[in-house]
């Protein structure tokens, strides 16, 4: 039998082997993929992994409290909540944005910017969408956990200031970090972030922020909580002491009320800030989450400018408070002699230009002596002095005592005033000086300019002695500056005595008097634009005079000095700024000489309907716990400005750990 092979189908050997060489391949591209998933990029798909079943939630350190001297609490936290946003599955994100919208409230436009300007960040990083959860939105989130699992919710201390703007310009406020902040911060701050943005909140910032902390937790594949890992805790920030006295910065606020104007009262042995108030003024609350655009136009747009500092940034003409520096000038540099008179009918000529005193129309001075024209503030006598110092001679003192540079104070965005010279003139305006611009300077209008701050250390400074501290905020500061400038015993001693005079002798400031208190002070009454100018344009408000008061106690080596600024009040510095001196000075005493703790403020002044102060119940306290009786000895303050400002209830001890 025969078999034929010629149908033989058996695969050729070249297919069988180029069949081997792709199976062996393909192995090998396994083998590569699986090398490359396990080994190369294991780091990488773990954490994916992890992140996958593994939710990290930061935990906002809470900011530090400020407190007063007395340990007080001034600035403090409230519990809030925050919704974030989990970022790790665009596609969910992108999915989810309308719905989210809706639910807390929110422009998906909005929503849009916040994706787009973090968009450089990690996937995993949450970013805060809404930096204040509503009772609504906990509850949109709660009951939306399965279907919305990419909304999460972390608690945040927001600041709790006082209420009606208390200290607002020296505490400052929090706002959310800008990019500027962001990128210099060295990856401390991320978007969303709040910081200092302006007063005692920016200036210590680092210490007051603390650091945040970290909370691990267990989801499942619906982003649903099922256990919880380690947990880093935040360290809070740390609490500030303040060298502010509740109780005379309390004084300060009502008696200044709601008048434009400013109030400084300062330790000048050691430069500790007492009380600071500036006025009108924001209420820091209102930036403590996120300011409206409403209210941030109006405060801007607002001619009285509430955002000003005034207490550090009014840089304005001192007026006849600066009298005091002509004064020290004269007898320091015995020209004119001390025995120097001048005859004041009411004005003089000088340089073919006539100048009136401020009696001008009224009365007249007569014959002036140093004394006498400190205590009557005669513009005349020292009109002449100018002259015969020149304004060379004036720069030089003035500058010395602090007036055209910054005190160094412990708050951000200082202005340094302008005391003008020769050589200021002629750098700035590249002329030369008019000797008839020295009259007006010598006292204290023209181009010199100060702030409250700077006049009350200047002021302060003189009566110790030439001694000027550098102010400051923060209680306890190490390294606190000193300038010294060498005054005479014989010109301190005269001029303090004139002070004195000026209000227990029958000065400009005679209706201040204390008994018992060894108040001293010079009055100023500075325009905001010239007689002539005035006369020509008419009398508006606007064009009314300052009023300026510088106040101390005792006489010398005084303990406390006070500077008021009431600006266009149309009336003397000794009525319209001096009652607000006295009652601060007042109220020091009155405490200094109290063992039994109570505060010198007379809450039974105050008219509310039901009975509470409105800050006491804001902060949770009633009268009973924290209001001293009505003393026939508390201090008289300006009716019309008690009626239109209320003043915070006394706020609870800190505990100190």
């Amino acid at each position: 039998m025969g078999y034929s092979f010629h149908n033989d189908n058996r695969l050729p050997q070249g297919r069988l082997a180029m069949a081997s060489y792709v199976i062996v391949g393909m192995i090998g591209v396994l083998l590569l993929g699986f090398w490359k998933l396990q080994i190369i990029d294991a780091e990488k798909y773990s954490s994916m992994a992890e992140r996958n079943r593994v939710r990290s939630i930061p935990v906002i350190a809470p900011r530090g409290r400020m407190l007063d001297r007395d340990g007080r609490v001034l600035v403090d936290n409230r519990p809030s909540f925050s919704v974030l946003l989990l970022r790790d599955d665009p596609t969910l994100v992108e999915k989810n944005l309308p719905a989210i919208a809706d639910g807390l409230n929110i422009a998906v436009e909005d929503l849009r910017d916040d994706l787009s300007t973090t968009r450089n960040l990690p996937k995993f990083q949450p970013i805060i969408i809404k930096p204040e959860a509503s009772d609504a939105d906990i509850a949109f989130i709660e009951s939306h956990r399965s279907d919305i699992p990419i909304l999460e919710m972390i608690s945040i201390s927001r600041r709790r200031y006082l209420p009606n703007g208390f200290m607002a310009h020296a505490s400052g406020y929090v706002g959310e970090v800008s990019e500027q902040q962001i990128e210099s911060s060295n990856g401390r701050f991320r978007p969303g972030d709040f910081g200092g943005k302006t007063g005692l909140e920016k200036q210590y910032n680092d210490l007051l922020m603390g650091t945040d902390g970290m909370r691990r937790v267990i989801v499942n594949s619906v982003g649903k909580e099922v256990g919880r890992l380690s947990t880093q805790e935040a360290i809070p920030g740390k609490q500030i002491q303040l060298t502010i006295d509740y109780d005379l910065q309390q004084v300060a606020e009502q008696s200044l009320g709601t008048r434009p104007g400013a109030v400084v009262a300062l330790d000048p042995r050691t430069g500790e800030v007492l009380a600071m108030v500036s006025r009108p003024t924001p209420d820091p609350n209102d930036f403590s989450v996120r300011v409206s655009n409403e209210i941030w136009k109006r405060l801007n747009d607002d001619p009285l400018h509430p955002m000003l500092n005034r207490a550090i940034q009014a840089q304005l003409a001192p007026g006849s408070v600066f009298k005091i520096i002509t004064a020290t000038a004269m007898l320091e540099d015995k020209v004119p002699p001390e025995s120097y008179t001048a005859f004041c009918p009411g004005y003089a000529t000088f340089y073919g230009r006539q100048f009136k005193c401020w009696v001008y129309g009224k009365s007249s001075h007569g014959v002036v002596n140093f004394r006498k024209a400190i205590l009557d503030s005669c513009d005349i006598f020292f009109y002449n002095v100018g002259m015969k110092l020149g304004i060379d001679r004036l720069a030089y003192y003035a500058t010395k005592m602090g007036i055209g540079h910054k005190t160094g104070i412990d708050l951000p965005s200082e202005e340094p005033g302008l005391m003008p010279s020769e050589e200021w003139v002629e750098r700035v305006f590249h002329r030369k000086w008019y000797p008839g611009e020295t009259i007006s300077v010598s006292t204290g209008q023209g181009a010199v300019t100060t702030t409250p701050l700077q006049l009350a250390r200047t002021i302060g400074g003189i009566a110790m002695g030439g001694i000027f501290k550098q102010p400051h905020l923060l209680k306890d500061a190490q390294n606190v500056g000193e300038e010294r400038f060498n005054i005479s015993e014989p010109t301190v001693g005269k001029i303090t005595d004139a002070m004195y005079g000026v209000v227990n002798d029958g000065g400009t400031g005679a209706s201040l008097k204390l008994a018992g208190v060894e108040l001293s002070g010079k009055s100023g009454t500075a325009q905001v634009i010239g007689y002539s100018t005035r006369d020509r344009l008419g009398k508006q408000k606007k064009f009314e005079d300052n009023a300026w008061f510088v106040g101390y106690a005792p006489r010398r080596n005084p303990e406390i000095v006070v500077a008021v600024l009431v600006q266009e009040s149309g009336q003397h510095g000794g009525t319209a700024s001096g009652p607000v001196v006295r009652d601060i000075i007042k109220a020091y005493y009155d405490k200094k000489n109290k063992n039994n703790g109570q505060t010198t403020v007379d809450y039974q002044r105050f008219n509310f309907d039901n009975g509470t102060n409105p800050a006491q119940a804001a902060l949770g306290v009633n009268d009973a716990q924290s209001s001293a009786p009505a003393k026939p000895d508390a201090p008289k303050m300006n009716s019309a400005a008690a009626a239109a400002v209320i003043i915070p209830a006394p706020p609870e001890k800190a505990l100190h750990r």
